[in-house]
């Protein structure tokens, strides 16, 4: 008996080394070792004569060679490969016919029948009450869904747990249920568990959604926030690019008149250059232009610095701009802050008003530089001009 059955292992080993797919994360050799495991703890625990014990031995290591074959229907495949191997290892036709209805007691809809077949049966869904279940129900999960038959989200397969644990798993020899059975209602309390835990969960984050969308859809506030925040972001930047192109201006014609009274001036007293007089006062003279203009475009606007509360309360002042409070003492400042956070739109009028005087501001400084710009341009081009029409004169 223990040399057929030592050949069975072997036979079992080396045939899903070569023919079972990687895939097979949970029917494989593994899984085989632990139903032959519980196999011999059930026939240790139980009155049963030799020739079944070896037919259940022999069933335990086969049961599953099917999975070489295919997935659906393997418990056929797995009678098949079972029969020619024990005939070809000189097996009796009654411990073949054992062993063959003991692998089709291992269906998973199958009523088992005789004492052996109810140990089968027992053996191989022994993991619903090990210590190790949540491993392996967590293998098998993953083995549907890399061989294509069904993916599972986390929530639907603990339900499908439940539903088998309560609804078609049960335990036949008496020892599986008074030793086992504790233990698998421990692994129905705990998927139990984690089921509600998950609901709770999913209840939470809904919540959290719904209340999400509400805010977005019922309350504007953060998009008018943003609004008035980058539109306000763009006026300073633009102002930023308006003082920035100002300086430019200023540097470029303060270098142009520095190189002019030093290199130029000097040597107009020679009657030799007398012709680059007129010339290098065209130059000079638009180079201050355009000094003056970008000076005039960067010139801060000297405000009075003080408000009336008549003015606040008729909402006529901008107190958002310091050049309209920065006189007042900080009582009466604080109190007509205070009169516009008090009212919403009073504090969104009070946003617009700054935008708007902005806007005025950015309007004067992009004017005069565009005036200053095209002064600096007319300079040189008629600088050109003279110099060159004073070169051909002379």
């Amino acid at each position: 008996m223990n040399n057929l059955i030592e050949k069975a292992d072997d036979f079992v080993l080396n045939l899903f080394k070569e023919k079972l797919p990687n895939t097979f994360i949970y029917h494989n050799y593994k899984h085989t070792e632990r139903v032959v495991k519980s196999t011999k703890e059930l026939i240790a625990n139980s009155e049963i004569n030799v020739k079944q014990e070896e037919a259940l031995l022999l069933a335990a290591w086969l049961h599953d060679t099917g999975y070489t074959r295919t997935f659906e229907g393997h418990e056929k495949e797995s009678v098949k490969i079972a029969k020619d191997f024990l005939e070809q290892n000189n097996a009796t036709p009654e411990l073949i016919k054992d062993v063959l209805k003991n692998i089709e007691a291992t269906k998973f809809n199958s009523n088992p029948e005789s004492f052996p077949e109810k140990v089968i049966k027992d053996a191989d869904s022994s993991h619903f009450a090990k210590e190790y279940f949540e491993e392996t129900s967590e293998l098998l999960r993953q083995e549907l869904e890399l061989q294509n038959i069904k993916n599972f989200t986390t929530g639907e397969w603990l339900q499908e747990n439940i539903r088998v644990f309560t609804e078609k798993h049960q335990f036949y020899t008496d020892y599986a249920v008074k030793e086992w059975g504790p233990k698998k209602e421990e692994n129905l309390l705990e998927l139990i568990e984690a089921k509600n835990k998950q609901e709770k969960k999913l209840k939470k984050e809904e919540a959290k959604a719904r209340m999400k969308a509400r805010y977005k859809n019922d309350n504007p506030e953060r998009s008018i926030q943003t609004l008035f925040r980058v539109t306000l972001r763009n006026h300073i930047k633009l102002s930023d690019i308006a003082d920035t192109k100002a300086n430019i201006l200023l540097s470029v014609n303060a270098i142009i008149i520095s190189l002019a009274l030093a290199n130029m001036i000097p040597k107009l007293d020679a009657a030799s250059n007398k012709h680059l007089l007129i010339p290098t006062l065209i130059l000079i003279l638009f180079s201050v232009a355009s000094i003056i203009l970008s000076i005039l475009s960067t010139r801060p606007q000297v405000t009075t610095g003080e408000f009336t509360k008549e003015q606040v309360k008729n909402r006529e002042v901008n107190l958002l701009f310091f050049g309209n409070s920065h006189k007042m003492p900080f009582e009466q400042f604080k109190w007509g802050m205070k009169e516009i956070i008090k009212d919403k739109d009073y504090v969104y009028e009070s946003l617009m008003l700054d935008l708007h005087l902005l806007g005025k501001v950015l309007h004067r400084k992009y004017k005069i530089l565009r005036i200053t710009y095209t002064v600096f341009m007319i300079g040189i081009i008629v600088s050109v001009i003279a110099f060159v029409g004073a070169f051909y004169l002379m």
